[in-house]
């Protein structure tokens, strides 16, 4: 696949660093001590696992606005905390749908992140817990009370991470999925259930990050979403992609599952050289979205990586 090249971009130590933000704060968020040993399994499905391919995408976003993200670790710049936190959040609820799409009522797996899963280390009602408090939690990560962040910019977010988790999202998605097992869904139907299931989380990532300095222009905004929407659906058809190519011990969880589970898939749709085609054209789309949004490719160079990241990764 064809990648974004930047000399003047080390992608690699801006991601770690960025990525050592994220764990510190989730370590510090989720509370070891939360009754009857909900806060271990809280901790488990959440740290140390994971790309966290949604807060770098909420992060490199809030940079290419404007936000200085070092002030986050040295002082109380409101917008680079609020992104810091939202980064978090964002991941809190991946995590809790995670756990919950992992149960036996769902799509009963034992696998995730390269070890077993919530329902399998911890029990299927401490499992339902720990999705529940995780989500809960992600909210007051985004409404902090000792006023960091501004009103308007709590608001704001919390409408975008409050939409795209719900039926108009992420729920929504992972219900039309539990309902097309074994149907046979045209590339439309298909589209629009990633849309919501994988998508719109991604898409919220990008806004949440955007939004974290107050409202950017419209043609910042809506290009940052069209580079959010074309990376999202690029996501979830590399990830079909991956389930036919690559093996469990690569991938960290179950490999051939959706196949298993007769799941339409673009891979089943189109066939694996088309699904690979259509990747890259997301790409490409991805990248032409960011050249229309008017910001350099200096403020961009972290997103552009990232949409690198998303078609050329193997897992």
């Amino acid at each position: 696949m064809s990648s974004f090249n930047s000399n003047q971009f080390d992608f690699k130590a801006w991601s770690e660093q960025r990525l050592t933000q994220v764990e510190q704060v989730l370590k510090q968020g989720i509370d070891a001590h939360a009754p009857a040993n909900l806060g271990q399994a809280m901790r488990y499905a959440v740290l140390d696992g994971g790309k966290r391919l949604r807060p770098l995408l909420v992060l490199a976003a809030a940079e290419a606005v404007g936000v200085d993200l070092e002030a986050a670790t040295v002082s109380d710049q409101p917008s680079s905390l609020a992104a810091l936190r939202a980064s978090c959040a964002v991941e809190l609820i991946h995590a809790y749908s995670l756990v919950h799409d992992d149960m036996p009522c769902m799509d009963n797996d034992v696998l995730r992140r390269g070890k077993p899963t919530v329902h399998v280390k911890y029990g299927e009602a401490q499992a339902l817990l720990a999705g529940d408090a995780l989500q809960a939690l992600a909210f007051e990560f985004l409404t902090p009370q000792d006023g960091s962040t501004e009103f308007t910019v709590q608001a704001a977010q919390v409408s975008l991470l409050a939409r795209a988790s719900g039926y108009h999202g992420m729920a929504g998605g992972q219900a039309i999925d539990l309902a097309s097992v074994g149907l046979p869904l045209n590339e439309t139907q298909l589209r629009q259930m990633h849309r919501l299931k994988t998508g719109a989380l991604l898409l919220c990532s990008v806004q949440l990050g955007a939004v974290s300095a107050g409202k950017p222009s419209s043609q910042i905004f809506d290009a940052l979403s069209q580079y959010a929407e074309a990376l999202g659906l690029a996501f979830q058809v590399v990830d079909d992609i991956l389930d036919v190519t690559s093996d469990s011990a690569t991938l960290g969880k179950t490999a051939g599952k959706d196949a298993a589970a007769d799941k339409p898939t673009y891979v089943s749709l189109m066939g694996l050289a088309q699904a690979e085609q259509l990747a890259n054209k997301l790409y490409a789309e991805s990248l032409a979205a960011l050249d229309a949004s008017g910001l350099n490719t200096t403020a961009t160079a972290a997103l552009r990586a990232l949409a690198t990241q998303v078609v050329q990764r193997k897992n």
